[in-house]
C-alpha cells in the first residue's frame, strides 16, 4: 500500500474540489450565492435611484418593459449567480488569490453584460436605459468582489481564533499518515486540524511533525481524553486486520471514520467512497451528516433562541429575583458539563438548591434512584422551595439560552452530561456526545421520569438516527405543554 500510495503533483492535488471540501462547503456556497442574489437587486435598486431619483423599481421599469416587471427581476437576481457559478466563483480553492478573484469576478461580469444585452435584444426590449445598465454591470463586479474578500477576511479571523474547528487523529505513524496529515492541515477549508497520530506495530516510522497520543491498545483512552471529531485510518497492510476493529469502536463513539486507500480493495460496516486532493476516501459516518440541515438546525436555534430570550426576559428578571430572596447565593447556577464529542463548557442554569450544593452530593449518592451513569432523587434536600417550583415548570433551564446563542447547545439535542458521568459511559454510551446537547429532547418528552440510565442513551441514540429539522421543531411543540403541565423533576 505505502508503494501504491504517492502524493500527487501539488498543481494537481490543490485544482480538484475533493468531496470533502464539497460536504464542509455546501452551506457556504449557498449562503454566497444568496448573498450575491441580494446584493445584485440592492445594485439594481440603487442604480434606478441614481437614474432615476426616487422612483419605485416598478415605476422606472414600467416604460422599458410591459406588463408585471417582478418576472424580469426574478430572472436578473438568479441569472447573476448563475453566471458566477460557470466562473467557478462557488468553487473553495485551495491556493486563492486576489489577483486571480478579480479576473474571475471581471469575466463574469462582461458575460452577464452580454446575456443581458442580448436578452434585451431577442424580448425587444429597446427602451431599458443604456446608462443604467452601464451603471450595473461594474457596481455588481465591484459588490460580488467585496463579499468575496469580506467573507474570505471574517473566516480567516474565524479560523485563527479556533472557532467552528474539528479535530482529527491520525491512525498511523507511517509516511502515509504524515502524508495525508500534511494534506489535511493544508486545506483551511476544511476546518479541519490534526491533532496528533496513534502509533502502530510497524517499524516504518515517519518523521512525525505531530505527537504521538498513544498507541493502538490505547486508542480508546485516547478518544476519551481528547476532544475528537474525527478519525483518519492510515495503517500499513500488516496493520489491516484491525480496522474493523477500530472503524467498529469509532462508530459506536460518534466519530467519522476516514480511510485513505489508493485502491479500495474491501467493504467495511457502511459508508461511501469520496476523492480528497486525488486520493480514494472510504468514509464511515454515523449520526447527522447533513450540512444544509445542521444549518438550518444552526439558523433555528440562534432565531430561536434569540427570540425566546427577549420575550421572557421579563420572567427571568423575576425568577432571578425571587431566587435571590428564597436562599443566599447567586441567582445563576454554573456547572461543568460535556459536550460535542467530549467538548467541556459551563452550563447555566438557574440556581435551584443551597449555595454550596454539590459538595454534599457524596453524602446522598447512597439514595440515587437512577440505575447508571446519572443522579437523581425525588426528595432532594439541597433543592429549595422557589427551586423546586422552578424545577416542575423546567424554568430553571432557561440561562441555557446563553449556551445556545454561543453555539455550545443546542434548542433540541441530548441531555448534557457531567464529566464524571461520562467517566464511566460504557463505549455505545458515547455516541450520545456525537451530537450537540439540548435545552429539551426527546428525554424530555418521553424518558424524563425513566429511571434506567440506559433507556435515556436509547432515546438520545434514537434522537441522533433520526434527527431532521421537522423532528426538532416536533420535540419544541411537545416539549411547550409539557412544561406548562408541570411535569417536570
Amino acid at each position: 500500500m505505502e508503494a501504491g500510495w504517492r502524493a500527487r503533483d501539488p498543481a494537481e492535488v490543490n485544482s480538484q474540489l475533493d468531496a470533502m471540501i464539497r460536504r464542509y462547503g455546501t452551506a457556504f456556497r449557498l449562503m454566497l450565492a444568496a448573498i450575491d442574489a441580494v446584493a445584485a437587486f440592492g445594485v439594481g435598486w440603487l442604480a434606478i435611484q441614481v437614474r432615476f431619483g426616487t422612483a419605485s423599481i416598478e415605476t422606472a421599469l414600467g416604460s422599458a418593459i410591459p406588463g408585471d416587471p417582478t418576472p424580469a427581476i426574478l430572472a436578473y437576481v438568479t441569472l447573476w449567480p448563475l453566471i458566477l457559478w460557470t466562473q467557478g466563483l462557488y468553487r473553495l480553492r485551495a491556493r486563492w488569490t486576489a489577483r486571480s478573484e478579480v479576473l474571475d469576478v471581471a469575466r463574469a461580469a462582461v458575460i452577464f453584460a452580454v446575456a443581458v444585452l442580448s436578452l434585451l435584444f431577442l424580448f425587444k426590449l429597446p427602451e431599458v436605459s443604456r446608462a443604467l445598465l452601464l451603471a450595473i454591470f461594474p457596481m455588481l463586479a465591484t459588490a460580488a468582489l467585496a463579499t468575496r474578500l469580506a467573507l474570505r477576511a471574517i473566516l480567516v479571523a474565524l479560523r485563527s481564533r479556533g472557532r467552528n474547528t474539528r479535530f482529527m487523529l491520525i491512525l498511523g505513524t507511517t509516511p502515509i499518515g504524515q502524508q495525508f496529515a500534511d494534506l489535511v492541515d493544508s486545506h483551511h477549508t476544511l476546518g479541519l486540524q490534526v491533532i496528533g497520530h496513534i502509533a502502530t506495530g510497524t517499524n516504518h516510522q515517519a518523521h512525525l511533525t505531530r505527537p504521538v497520543l498513544g498507541t493502538l491498545e490505547e486508542i480508546e483512552e485516547v478518544l476519551h481524553a481528547n476532544v475528537i471529531d474525527e478519525v483518519a485510518i492510515c495503517l500499513p497492510f500488516s496493520e489491516w486486520s484491525r480496522i474493523d476493529e477500530i472503524a467498529r469502536l469509532c462508530e459506536e463513539e460518534g466519530k467519522i471514520v476516514r480511510i485513505p486507500m489508493h485502491i479500495l480493495e474491501r467493504t467495511l460496516s457502511s459508508g461511501r467512497v469520496e476523492e480528497f486532493g486525488g486520493i480514494p476516501i472510504y468514509s464511515l459516518l454515523t449520526g447527522p451528516d447533513r450540512t444544509l440541515g445542521l444549518l438550518a438546525k444552526r439558523a433555528l436555534d440562534l432565531f430561536g433562541g434569540a427570540l425566546i430570550a427577549v420575550i421572557l426576559t421579563p420572567m427571568m428578571l423575576v425568577i432571578a429575583a425571587l431566587i435571590v430572596r428564597d436562599s443566599p447565593g447567586p441567582a445563576v447556577f454554573r456547572q461543568q458539563r460535556v459536550g460535542l464529542h467530549g467538548r467541556s463548557f459551563q452550563v447555566h442554569k438557574f440556581r435551584t438548591m443551597v449555595d454550596g450544593a454539590e459538595e454534599q452530593l457524596a453524602d446522598l449518592l447512597d439514595q440515587n434512584e437512577i440505575s447508571g451513569n446519572a443522579f437523581k432523587i425525588t426528595d432532594d434536600p439541597r433543592v429549595t422551595r422557589v427551586g423546586r417550583w422552578l424545577r416542575r415548570t423546567s424554568l430553571d433551564e432557561l440561562p441555557q439560552l446563553w449556551n445556545v446563542l454561543i453555539g455550545e447547545m443546542s434548542l433540541v439535542g441530548p441531555r448534557p452530561p457531567l464529566p464524571s458521568e461520562v467517566a464511566g459511559y460504557d463505549v455505545w454510551h458515547r455516541r450520545r456526545l456525537s451530537m450537540k446537547p439540548g435545552m429539551t429532547g426527546l428525554w424530555q418528552i418521553r424518558a424524563r421520569h425513566e429511571s434506567d440510565f440506559d433507556r435515556w442513551v436509547e432515546t438520545d441514540l434514537e434522537y441522533i438516527d433520526r434527527w431532521s429539522l421537522w423532528l426538532d421543531l416536533k420535540i419544541i411543540a411537545r416539549t411547550i405543554p409539557a412544561v406548562l403541565a408541570r411535569t417536570g423533576r
